[in-house]
């Protein structure tokens, strides 16, 4: 059984918990991040972390 739990803090798609697991991440400041927009911002970390490496 699906349940809503909220809704993603950066593009406010719902997120469900399913079989008691959340489908996203609940941050430190009590917000869900739906596993898309997880996946998104790691990358555009991980791009920025390689930027700063050829720089040096």
């Amino acid at each position: 059984m699906d349940e809503l739990v909220g809704s993603c803090v950066r593009c406010a798609h719902d997120v469900y918990c399913t079989a008691g697991f959340l489908n996203g991440i609940l941050l430190d400041n009590k917000n869900i991040l739906c596993f898309n927009c997880k996946d998104i911002l790691n990358a555009m970390i991980k791009e920025e972390s390689l930027g700063e490496e050829n720089q040096n």
